[in-house]
């Protein structure tokens, strides 16, 4: 019998520390696991959840406009309220807050609601009580990165935006990524001034250049953008913020948003002191089975900075746990992830950017199309679409596909199996599209652009 009271220790209930404990159980591991904030992690709190149903309320506002077009007429102007959304949504937030807990409870996992950390070989502290496990996981995800600007402390990170019981009327947004994107397009839709600043010169980086043209483009007409813009000092007068920017000039807003990115939230967790070894920004350096420098202490999800998405925390949980415990074998491939930026307009992408397929492909054919969608030739609203395929020319592989416009992500989702299965574009072709819709714009592009 083992000297271990748990077969598995998970520190942190989010969504890869949640997978990872529940497989465990099922697979007859003695399970424990302790959650120092909230159930459901980033996601379900200050993350995908919260912010798709913002995002919801924002695109709610351009349906009411539209609905003209199409023989509606509304006998008054709707009327918006910020604080009854948060309240609908913190309502919501914490149905999935018990879901998660109830989900654990069922497993037959032990719950500790305490912050944990390592105590020692095979050991969790958790306030005065230590815990002895022959596997310990840490899963505590990230957290918001506010960089040392003066007057930084007068500014608000992403998790904030989710507390904020009042709509500002102007607001900045320091960031030019996911999250600085997404809340843009939501603040801007709820009647917000939006200000958008960023260091560079095309917003989200790491996306295909001409996805990246097109967003900067587009976001343009409903944000003041500040190009290679950076924030120099916020101070704090009459509850207003006053901002100096690195051009020399200075704006008054009702608020200052910095989403510059997240960290691995790795701090006071005693892993340095129990040999567990981090990269320079702290992430937990771990090897092809999750398994970090310290022998029976493991890591998956946003704490190790690979792939920072949700599906990518559940697989890597799920994958671990089964190889302690004896399940069916899962290798993670970081190969053709999809994913999606919720903005206005939103984005999805799977598989290589046009850079990455030259650099790994002697000739590529660059399939493209740029449209106004169907329902805006009669709402006259300046809103397009683009779409974009990328083939490997010597085997007629597709291997990436780039959206921007309506509906990105769910028909993205259909096009990431394609890609898995290996479709080639010839297959594409023989494809019949579902008409009329944007979707189809992917089986009936014939003629790839100039080289």
């Amino acid at each position: 019998m083992s000297t271990y009271e748990y077969d598995f220790f998970v520190i942190g209930a989010g969504s890869g520390g949640v997978r990872a404990a529940r497989t465990a159980a099922a697979l007859g591991a003695r399970t424990g696991i302790a959650e120092a904030r909230f159930f459901g992690g980033t996601c379900v709190n200050v993350g995908c959840i919260p912010k798709k149903l913002y995002t919801y309320a924002a695109h709610a506002s351009h349906d009411f406009a539209d609905s003209a077009a199409y023989g509606w007429h509304a006998a008054s102007r709707p009327e918006f309220n910020w604080s009854l959304l948060k309240e609908n949504k913190d309502r919501e937030i914490s149905r999935l807050n018990g879901i998660y807990k109830n989900l654990l409870s069922n497993a037959a996992v032990d719950i500790f609601e305490g912050h944990a950390r390592l105590a020692g070989p095979n050991r969790v502290a958790i306030g005065d009580r230590e815990i002895s496990a022959r596997h310990i996981l840490v899963a505590v995800g990230g957290q918001s990165f506010m960089p040392p600007v003066p007057g930084i402390e007068h500014a608000l990170d992403s998790d904030d935006f989710f507390e904020l019981s009042e709509q500002p009327e102007t607001v900045l947004i320091v960031g030019g990524g996911y999250i600085a994107t997404e809340l843009a397009g939501v603040f801007a839709g709820l009647g917000t001034q939006v200000t958008l600043a960023y260091r560079g010169d095309l917003l989200l980086n790491g996306f295909d250049q001409d996805i990246r043209s097109f967003f900067t483009d587009a976001i343009k007409s409903y944000t003041n953008l500040k190009l290679n813009s950076d924030i120099e000092r916020i101070t704090e007068s009459k509850q207003k913020k006053q901002v100096l920017f690195s051009d020399g000039t200075r704006q008054t807003f009702d608020a200052v948003l910095y989403a510059t990115g997240r960290v691995p939230a790795t701090a006071n967790l005693g892993l340095a002191d129990n040999g567990v070894e981090l990269s320079d920004v702290g992430a937990i350096i771990v090897d092809k089975d999750f398994e970090t420098s310290t022998p029976g202490v493991y890591a998956v999800g946003d704490v190790i900075d690979r792939v920072t998405l949700t599906p990518v925390a559940l697989a890597e949980g799920q994958a671990l746990a089964r190889r302690l415990f004896g399940g069916p074998k899962q290798v993670v491939s970081y190969d053709l992830i999809p994913a999606a930026v919720f903005s206005d307009p939103q984005i999805a992408t799977v598989g290589m950017t046009e850079d990455e397929a030259r650099s790994c492909h002697k000739q590529i054919d660059v399939y493209r199309s740029r449209f106004r969608p169907l329902k805006h030739t009669m709402t006259g609203r300046e809103s397009y679409s683009l779409m974009k395929m990328l083939v490997d020319r010597a085997s007629d592989r597709v291997v990436g596909i780039h959206m921007a416009g309506d509906d990105a992500a769910e028909i993205m989702q259909g096009m990431a199996v394609a890609l898995q299965a290996g479709a080639t574009k010839a297959q594409f072709d023989l494809t019949i599209g579902i008409h009329p819709t944007a979707a189809e714009e992917f089986v009936t592009m014939r003629t790839p652009v100039s080289d």
